[in-house]
């Protein structure tokens, strides 16, 4: 029996999210004004330091879900979205949620500085040259990624959202409640 149950999860795996779900998940995005991404989109792999020195992959956070947002500190639009990327972090991380900003081009004096002033304690990642933000296409800041537990991205925001907000809780409750890539 247990044998039969395995192999029945393994292909609801294989197959995906039943149409509801998916249906849901598309209006959560909606609700959050994001850009979803077809079902097979992989996000390009990055490897890069933490304003601690902390070496972070994304491979390194198989299994979780991911909300990865590229900001400065002159973004003035970026500002009002870390306080929430923070919140989000205090609420979710224990569930599975990796919230990872990559900062762009900055040093790693301003980004401290930035980060103690916000009271910011969610990974930030240094991206001195450029590298990641050049691989994921990045054009405008803020630009925030979410990935789901599966690896695959799900959605993309150019621009700033409300992340406060309960539609973004639901949408990274959504996004947390589904199974990981086996």
């Amino acid at each position: 029996m247990e044998k039969i149950l395995g192999i029945l999860v393994a292909i609801a795996t294989i197959i995906g999210a039943p149409r509801s779900s998916r249906a849901e998940l598309a209006e959560l995005l909606q609700k959050v004004n994001l850009k979803p991404y077809s079902h097979s989109a992989i996000p390009p792999e990055f490897i890069g330091h933490t304003v601690d020195g902390q070496s972070i992959s994304l491979a390194s956070l198989q299994g979780k879900v991911i909300l990865l947002n590229f900001w400065a500190s002159w973004c003035l639009e970026c500002r009002p979205e870390m306080p929430a990327f923070e919140t989000l972090h205090r609420e979710f991380s224990s569930q599975g949620l990796a919230v990872l900003a990559i900062n762009a081009r900055e040093a790693p004096v301003t980004v401290r500085d930035y980060a103690k002033e916000l009271r910011l304690t969610f990974r930030l990642i240094l991206d001195s040259s450029g590298q990641i933000n050049s691989t994921y296409g990045v054009v405008g800041l803020p630009t925030t990624f979410l990935i789901g537990r599966d690896g695959r991205a799900v959605a993309l925001a150019v621009g700033p959202r409300d992340w406060s907000g309960n539609p973004s809780r639901e949408l990274i409750r959504a996004l947390l409640a589904a199974p990981t890539a086996k």
